[in-house]
């Protein structure tokens, strides 16, 4: 048997983002959900970059999501070629720790849209949590996990909550 055909795009603009990229894969395997990963580059592998994205949607991918520092054009790019929903991922890459990344993410020009979420491995597992929201529009079973997915985040806060006293007084030495 086969392994399933990806439905989400992981892509960095170098191997250096792995690290962080990581983390968006780490979410999607946790859902069950089939990825292509590679690094493609807006500026260093333009034209394969625009292809990747042109044909996206015919290899049966759904939603892109691209992290990149820097100037971060990797997921404009993407938005660029296709209309698949794109979610971009700001890096910390450069000496500006990212806010260039931020803005070169959230600034696109009306008609291009591109989703951002936060700077680093942080916004890299959001936005795998964005893109299974997303799947999960069409896909009653992948909603079905999302949902149980939050309700155990939901318990899981609620039982450290119920023991916030007792460690306080801990802390606070009373006992």
């Amino acid at each position: 048997m086969s392994a399933p055909s990806p439905v989400v795009a992981i892509l960095m603009g170098s191997d250096s983002d792995l690290p962080a990229m990581a983390e968006c894969a780490r979410v999607l395997e946790d859902y069950r959900v089939p990825y292509d990963i590679r690094v493609l580059s807006a500026h260093r592998s333009p034209a394969e970059a625009a292809t990747y994205a042109r044909d996206a949607a015919l290899r049966g991918l759904r939603v892109i999501i691209a992290g990149a520092g820097g100037a971060a054009h990797l997921a404009g790019a993407m938005a660029a070629y296709t209309t698949l929903p794109v979610i971009g991922v700001p890096l910390d890459s450069s000496p500006l720790g990212g806010f260039d990344a931020l803005l070169a993410t959230v600034q696109m020009p009306p008609g291009v849209p591109v989703a951002a979420v936060g700077v680093g491995s942080m916004g890299a597992k959001n936005a795998a949590h964005l893109a299974v929201a997303i799947l999960a529009l069409a896909d009653a079973d992948l909603r079905t996990r999302l949902a149980e997915r939050r309700r155990k985040m939901a318990e899981e806060v609620l039982a450290k909550a119920a023991t916030l006293p007792d460690r306080l007084r801990k802390i606070l030495g009373g006992g």
